[in-house]
């Protein structure tokens, strides 16, 4: 009966061996062979902004490079989440990948998710980041980040800023800039960034942080001033203006970032294929002037840049989140 036994267990043993010895060939095989199929980008925005063209100049030059169809997928709404949760459950075949942003590191900690976004996702590549901006109106008392703080210290809770809502980045992003400045001012919540620039240029609210694609235009035709950029050097887009360090706040570092992740489970030669095309995607002239026309720092590195980059990110906006009470919209 023993003897019945292990004639199977023997079978597994050996069919275990010729699968192990097999492995470098599937491997090496697999990564040959990738993709086997169509790529599907999935934006989960609407079309219009960065993260659309990113994903459109991605799978153009994924296209042309690997002669396969690649396309833009836009599934905006529930703040990315109907977009993200598309790709936690698509198969991990390396065929679909998903472009996130900032709301990718504090979604976890502003609602339920139906994914889990540190383990659903394998990192690709961290593309590319742009600083957000302190902003007033052309007709505002404010002349530098120095008398904003100053008013804020005399006036407590009395000075308004806008946001696209609570725990959006325009909002965490002030809130940050209040702990670290040691000031307390009042939110005034606009439904996105479009109607509160505009209400800003207006005179209507006196301050803002936001993206530097966002605020660029009303910067450019004098009806907003930039007071500081919240990255550790200046822009080209906007030169004259201090970075944080500058106006006293050397901590103070928030953008606007960009990156790729396809599902967790894609297998490795997949993922790092994807990294080094992409790489040398970012380097092509007709990204590097879409970048720098919306004011985008392009990155690049290998997947373990971007995987430490959003840990960074995740623990910020947890503690920011968390330590101000902040509950979303």
């Amino acid at each position: 009966m023993a003897t019945e036994v292990s004639r199977p267990r023997r079978a597994l043993s050996l069919a275990a061996g010729a699968v192990a010895l097999a492995g470098p060939w599937i491997t090496t095989a697999r990564a040959a062979d990738y993709p086997g199929g169509p790529l599907r980008i999935v934006v989960p925005y609407p079309a219009g902004g960065f993260n659309d063209t990113l994903g459109r100049l991605v799978a153009k030059q994924l296209s042309a490079a690997w002669k396969v169809s690649a396309v833009v997928d836009n599934k905006p709404g529930a703040g990315t989440v109907i977009g993200t949760q598309a790709v936690a459950t698509a198969p991990a075949d390396g065929q679909t990948l998903l472009v996130i942003q900032f709301p990718f590191a504090t979604n976890p900690w502003l609602y339920k998710l139906p994914y889990d976004s540190e383990r659903a996702f394998a990192p690709v590549i961290l593309a590319g980041r742009s600083p957000m901006v302190l902003v007033t109106h052309a007709g505002s008392p404010y002349r530098s980040a120095a008398d904003v703080m100053a008013a804020a210290r005399a006036n407590p809770g009395n000075i308004n800023y806008g946001t696209s809502g609570a725990g959006s980045s325009n909002h965490l992003a002030m809130v940050l800039f209040e702990s670290q400045a040691g000031v307390r001012m009042n939110p005034v919540p606009y439904k996105g960034s479009a109607p509160l620039m505009t209400d800003l240029a207006g005179g209507h609210v006196g301050l803002a942080v936001d993206l530097l694609p966002q605020v660029l235009p009303f910067i450019q035709s004098g009806k907003a001033r930039a007071l500081a950029i919240a990255s550790q050097r200046r822009s080209p887009l906007l030169p004259d203006v201090p970075t944080a360090a500058e106006i006293g706040l050397p901590g103070y570092e928030v953008s606007s970032w960009h990156g790729l992740v396809a599902p967790a489970g894609t297998p490795q030669p997949a993922l790092d294929k994807l990294n080094r095309e992409i790489n040398r995607i970012l380097t092509e002239d007709e990204v590097q002037r879409a970048f720098a026309a919306q004011g985008v720092t392009p990155d690049g590195g290998s997947p373990a840049v971007l995987r430490d980059f959003i840990a960074s990110q995740m623990a910020l906006w947890k503690r920011v989140i968390q330590q101000h009470g902040i509950k979303a919209e």
